[in-house]
């Protein structure tokens, strides 16, 4: 039964069906056929997978997220960004990379973010000289920044549907962050060197005019760091930080920013349903397959068949770390997440790892999955504002592939760059 679960979902994906409503009909078989369920059963599944404490994150932080977006706070950061890094060789190139990584903390989401900066440094970088292919390539690389920097949305649904602390996957993504952000800068100064892609700026920028931007942007930058410390002290658990940021975008963007205008309000919160909608829709079918696959002991005989093929952990990591790329070429990042994820995770558990660590890795790949043919969701978002070819974006992304492999190699390698924070923090 299981494999004809996954037979059907992947028909009804090949059939063009949303990822959604592909999730939700999958599932009939084991309603209809075995039994074992009423079928109204799907019905309530769909209900109480939404009803959940933790999950009230999801709509705060979209919210907070983009009423950040409404206050002109992208602009301010893309001036600092170009400060901080505009002198270098690849100046525009590096803004995109240091953007996504300050990013992380609004925007929460890759697509989002690639989205953006597709649209706002896309147009200046092709003036500039870049490729089309070239600017896609490192742009998109750059959104997966966003997936790690707190308040990540793929965290949060993570530490939801596999009962993870968020707060740890919070303080975990952290560094691992900051080293892929140090990661990309450098691969991308190589490229702009074997390119000739000049510097944005002639000069670097003086203390004066760094200290200035960065005052204009601390009410940004701050976004991550008041989460980290409200959970490092308890001051609140992630949906109660979810709505003290809603409260905390709207003081800045009224009182500080003064940019908040009634109708920038109204389309932040008509941008907001979108996304909850998609979001949510998700969560409500993908809850009614997982029920499904968890009555057909789905993530046990995941588990026993992993383990029979070999005992060894890394060998079982390698193998499921395949799978995720795989899956992420063809699905969303939220819907893999929440599909994907509590099947394999019991494997990786019994094999030894820490789900912590886990978390940040394959919420990382999931997005890193993204970027692949034939269907990686960020890949197609770039390309389609960009007007960029896949074949084009692939060739140039050859060398951010081979880069992103080595730090996926780092990350699982050395547990300590995902857990140093947590372990030390709470």
């Amino acid at each position: 039964m299981l494999l004809l679960i996954l037979a059907l979902f992947v028909l009804f994906l090949l059939m063009g069906m949303p990822v959604a409503f592909a999730l939700a009909l999958s599932a009939i078989p084991v309603f209809v056929l075995t039994g074992t369920m009423p079928p109204t059963i799907a019905i309530q599944k769909m209900v109480t997978a939404t009803q959940s404490f933790p999950l009230l994150a999801v709509p705060f932080f979209i919210l907070a997220g983009n009423l950040m977006n409404a206050t002109g706070i992208t602009e301010r950061l893309v001036r600092f960004a170009r400060l901080l890094t505009g002198w270098m060789a690849g100046g525009l190139a590096q803004v995109s990379i240091m953007l996504s990584f300050m990013m992380g903390g609004i925007s929460g989401s890759a697509v989002a973010d690639a989205s953006m900066e597709s649209r706002l440094l896309g147009p200046s970088m092709i003036a500039q000289g870049y490729s089309k292919a070239m600017t896609a390539a490192i742009i998109a690389f750059g959104s997966i920044i966003t997936a790690t920097i707190p308040p990540s949305i793929g965290l949060i649904l993570f530490g939801f549907i596999n009962e993870v602390s968020i707060g740890r996957l919070f303080l975990a993504g952290v560094l691992p962050g900051i080293a892929l952000t140090l990661v990309l800068m450098v691969t991308t100064w190589g490229v702009a060197k074997r390119n000739g892609y000049a510097a944005d700026a002639a000069t670097l920028p003086s203390a004066r005019e760094l200290g200035a931007s960065f005052l204009e942007s601390v009410w940004a930058l701050a976004f991550p760091v008041i989460l980290i410390v409200g959970f490092r002290f308890g001051f609140f658990t992630a949906t109660e930080a979810g709505a003290f940021l809603v409260a905390y975008a709207l003081a800045v963007g009224v009182f500080v920013y003064r940019e908040l205008t009634w109708a920038r309000f109204v389309d932040a919160l008509r941008h907001s349903v979108s996304d909850l909608g998609m979001v949510m829709l998700l969560i409500m079918m993908a809850g009614v397959l997982g029920y499904a696959v968890t009555i057909e002991r789905g993530p046990q005989q995941i588990t026993e068949f992993v383990t029979s093929l070999t005992s060894d952990p890394l060998s079982v990591l390698l193998l499921i770390v395949v799978l995720l790329v795989v899956s992420g070429m063809f699905l969303e990042g939220a819907a893999n997440i929440l599909l994907v994820t509590p099947i394999v995770m019991p494997a990786l558990v019994h094999a030894g790892y820490d789900p912590v660590h886990m978390g940040i890795l394959i919420v990382t790949l999931i997005n890193f999955g993204g970027l692949t043919p034939p269907v990686g969701v960020i890949m197609f978002t770039v390309c389609g504002v960009l007007d960029v070819k896949m074949g084009a974006f692939s060739r140039a992304s050859v060398i951010f592939f081979a880069v992103m492999v080595l730090f996926f190699a780092l990350l699982i390698a050395v547990p300590g760059l995902s857990l140093f924070l947590p372990d030390r923090l709470m």
